[in-house]
């Protein structure tokens, strides 16, 4: 055994001890871990998430699926029916460009469905409390009834004036170009509009996508219909229109489908193709906010001049990172004041502050008055310390008067005195500012204030000096 005989004690605690104990002091770990909890989880607009929070729709999806399942069903078909005839009779490039259109309609819908479109995160409550202050600090206090703030701002833009819009919802001011999406209830920036076929909102950072997506949709469409109706004639040719459409009645589907679903979409992409040539928004056009005529007074400020830079700021320009960080874990919040009861709308503390000493006009306008200046010639200061009283048995004076007559006569003043010492009345008190309505008769100078002040400390020593006489006798 060595000296000492700690080691074989120690290799036996070492023993003892367990990681995967499940002892009660491991419980609070345990249920830290499980309280944490991601941003996504409690996000505040009407949003679906998946794959912890990657991906980010719309709640109403139903639409969604249905253009998944017209594109699925219609490109499984074309691949399965027509393109092994097709790919013997003609050439083997058209299944293969179908497939590369395929893929691409199908990485930019999902690209476009999945990602966040530009959602401008809420305003926090500290963040709205003092953004409500600074709307009141504008717009004023008002004594006569509440009067709503101004919600809007103005900013220039290219020499335009554009008005940023407050939003009660997110209890923000709107950055231009940026609008709230009533079904996904969130501002979003640089709002296009609400597509249901792609199940999310059409923003800043996904409509390069959702444009492309449109685009590479017609192609694919057009193309599919195309050989489909070559598919059908070239089969006619050999067996007759009754025997082709036997022998492949899968290319009728795809033919009516396509047929009908042509028109909008290269409708739709004509008309974003318009748009991004002139940098608008599809939520802009439909309300006429600019007009495409650079010398008219309301020119679009976003265009650039040249349709080639405007195609290239929308679909190659740098796409800015998302603002609400869904995957983030949540971090404790801060204590914040409990809502008033009364329907009155409490801004925190600072608020409450000014308020306060805006009713109080000492804390705020009124200097303080020390006893320096109230000082009173021939009488000793209040301020000036009192001098010390010996102890000891008390000396009675001369000669002793009344007492009852000696307190009341130093403490009511005489009537000479009082006619010349100016006291004021409960009525003629001055008020404090902004509490009295201008040209009042109530509204007393700074020098009859004073004096009321001086009387008064006037009483109080005399009070004082009787009972220290009560006090030595």
């Amino acid at each position: 055994m060595p000296p000492g005989g700690g080691g074989p004690m120690k290799d036996c605690e070492y023993s003892q001890i367990s990681t995967h104990s499940s002892s009660p002091m491991e419980s609070p770990h345990k249920k830290k871990k499980i309280a944490a909890r991601r941003k996504w989880e409690v996000f505040p607009g009407r949003n679906k998430f998946f794959c912890n929070g990657r991906i980010m729709m719309a709640r109403q999806t139903g639409v969604f699926y249905l253009t998944l399942v017209l594109i699925l069903v219609t490109s499984g078909l074309f691949f399965a029916f027509d393109c092994p005839y097709l790919a013997v009779k003609i050439t083997p490039a058209i299944p293969a460009v179908a497939g590369i259109l395929f893929f691409f309609v199908m990485g930019t819908l999902l690209r476009t469905s999945f990602s966040d479109p530009g959602v401008l995160p809420r305003a926090t409550p500290d963040e709205a409390a003092d953004l409500e202050r600074q709307i009141d600090i504008a717009n004023g206090t008002s004594s006569g009834g509440y009067r709503p703030p101004p919600r809007t701002k103005e900013v220039i833009i290219n020499g335009q004036t554009v008005k940023l819009k407050y939003c009660f919802t997110c209890k923000i001011f709107r950055p231009p170009r940026a609008s709230h999406c009533s079904l996904c209830d969130n501002c979003v920036e640089r709002f296009d509009h609400h597509c249901p076929w792609v199940g999310n909102c059409v923003g800043k950072r996904n409509y390069r996508f959702f444009y492309m997506f449109i685009l590479s949709l017609s192609f694919l469409t057009v193309f599919i219909f195309a050989f489909v109706i070559t598919h059908v004639i070239l089969r006619s040719q050999q067996t007759g229109f009754l025997n082709a459409i036997k022998d492949s009645p899968a290319s009728v589907l795809e033919a009516v489908v396509c047929f009908f679903s042509v028109w909008s979409i290269v409708g739709l992409s004509g008309f974003h193709t318009y748009l991004i040539s002139s940098n608008q928004t599809t939520n802009e056009d439909i309300k006429g906010s600019w007009s495409n005529k650079r010398g008219k007074e309301n020119y679009n400020p976003y265009s650039y001049g040249n349709i080639f830079t405007n195609c290239c700021v929308a679909l190659c320009g740098p796409i800015s990172p998302s603002l609400i960080d869904r995957r983030g874990y949540i971090q404790p919040d801060t204590p914040q004041p409990a809502a008033p009861s009364n329907g009155i709308t409490m801004y925190g503390a600072t608020q409450s502050q000014s308020d306060m000493a805006a009713a109080t006009p000492l804390l705020q306008s009124e200097p303080s008055l020390t006893s320096d200046e109230l000082h009173l010639p021939g009488k000793p200061s209040l301020g000036t310390p009192c001098a010390s009283l010996t102890l000891g048995p008390p000396t009675p004076p001369a000669s002793m008067p009344n007492l009852a007559e000696a307190t009341l006569a130093d403490v009511m003043p005489r009537k000479d005195e009082h006619m010349g010492h100016q006291f004021l009345t409960p009525d003629e008190a001055p008020s404090p500012p902004r509490l009295l309505a201008a040209g009042s008769p109530l509204a007393h100078s700074r020098t009859m204030h004073v004096l009321g002040l001086a009387s008064q400390d006037s009483l109080h020593e005399d009070s004082v000096r009787g009972l220290v006489k009560l006090s030595s006798v």
